[in-house]
């Protein structure tokens, strides 16, 4: 297997790239667009409430939070996700086939949209997915030890006959839809048109975008379209709760100030136990986590 660091060759930035990849399913090759509607009679937390668990720092950020209009997402010192601009949340079900394959997304309940919310981060909130200030209780300890290199910096190399694919393993999500049909790095050592488009559906269904298919005529990413918006992962198969899926390139900025690499998925921890902090990896379903 020819395998290199990224780095060695110019690549278009996601944006650019090629779209129209299913992460919904076998049977459609686009993303469904779809606006986030007030459906479920969750509640709604008040502004006092959010500016009690981040200790009053939201007012230094300026502004009314109501009229909050940039999607972005901070990582706050020890505590939950700060969601800001009104970034749509809606649960997301991995699906699998007879064998346990994951093979697909089924979106579920959609979150009232609110104009900024916090999501847990300990793992330990009693109103998952919100924050009810448990980290503060338990001491915890959201140290980020991701790195802040970018993804072609990180991820490694496989030219195939059709596609290349990049790997950044340490972003893995465990949400395993690069195991079906003989692992995604078989997949894309084999010639012919449905080899291809089946490695180009697993890297796209790949939730941490840990897994990048090329079309290397083009250098352009095969990425799917997603609006941006927010995924609470439930892993079915798996009887676990997953990560947050942070999609449509929302930014996300680090306790100390620092924007990470703007990508169109990524995933981060919820359950608390990731080596790789902020982003998941895959430690919910060691620790059997749920929500």
């Amino acid at each position: 297997l020819l395998r290199r660091q990224v780095g060695e060759r110019g690549r278009l930035p996601w944006r650019q790239g090629l779209k129209g990849l299913c992460a919904t399913g076998f049977a459609s090759l686009r993303v469904r667009k779809h606006a986030c509607r007030p459906a479920c009679a969750l509640p709604r937390p008040s502004i006092p409430s959010v500016l009690y668990w981040l200790d009053g720092d939201l007012e230094s950020r300026g502004g009314s939070m109501d009229r909050i209009d940039n999607m972005k997402v901070t990582v706050t010192k020890d505590g939950p996700y700060l969601v800001e601009g009104s970034v749509p949340l809606v649960k997301q079900t991995i699906v699998a086939d007879a064998e346990g394959n994951s093979i697909a997304w089924r979106q579920g309940e959609e979150y009232e949209t609110q104009a900024t919310y916090v999501l847990c981060r300990c793992g330990q909130s009693a109103n998952k997915p919100f924050c009810d200030g448990s980290h503060k209780r338990i001491l915890f300890d959201g140290t980020e030890a991701a790195s802040r290199e970018p993804y072609e910096a990180q991820a490694t190399e496989q030219v195939g006959p059709s596609l290349i694919l990049t790997d950044a393993q340490p972003l893995c999500a465990f949400a395993r839809y690069c195991d079906v049909a003989g692992q995604i790095w078989n997949l894309v050592e084999r010639p012919g048109p449905e080899s291809a488009r089946q490695t180009e559906l697993e890297a796209g269904l790949c939730p941490s975008g840990r897994l990048v298919a090329w079309d290397p005529e083009t250098n352009a990413a095969l990425e799917p379209e997603f609006e941006p918006s927010i995924g609470l992962v439930d892993d079915a198969p798996e009887g676990v709760a997953g990560p947050i899926w942070v999609r449509g390139g929302i930014p996300i900025t680090g306790a100390d100030g620092t924007t990470y690499e703007v990508r169109n998925r990524v995933t981060l921890c919820r359950c608390g136990a990731s080596q790789n902090k902020p982003f998941c990896d895959g430690s919910h379903v060691s620790i059997r986590f749920t929500a």
